[in-house]
């Protein structure tokens, strides 16, 4: 499997951004997630959605800001990120978990197959 992730950049406090991660090889009945690492910080779950069925989860520093969705035909998922703060800035990577326990969601060790990153800039 392999993950491209996308679409980070920089932005005011405040502003919106989308970010997209396309999958391809065998995705077969996976979990996709979007994990971030701040500088000088662990690497932490920011949001996921499961292939079958389309349910989420969110770390609770982003909910109600924070969407993510999928387009399965596309094997691709976004993030969209509204009313950032300067709080997410980080390393935005994209991760697969081809079998997810329901329980580790939000462990980024239960995922299998992981994108190279993009940076989210948010200036106050």
């Amino acid at each position: 499997v392999q993950l491209q992730a996308y679409g980070g950049g920089l932005v005011q406090a405040g502003g919106s951004l989308r970010l997209s991660c396309a999958a391809s090889g065998r995705t077969f009945s996976y979990t996709m997630g979007w994990f971030r690492q701040a500088p000088g910080k662990e690497r932490e779950f920011v949001a996921s959605i499961r292939r079958s069925g389309g349910a989420t989860a969110y770390a609770d520093s982003v909910k109600g800001r924070f969407t993510i969705s999928s387009d399965n035909a596309k094997n691709t998922v976004y993030l969209q990120m509204n009313s950032l703060t300067p709080e997410d800035t980080a390393v935005y990577y994209c991760a697969v978990a081809q079998h997810l326990i329901l329980s580790r969601t939000r462990q980024a060790s239960a995922y299998d197959y992981w994108g190279q990153g993009t940076l989210v800039t948010v200036s106050s």
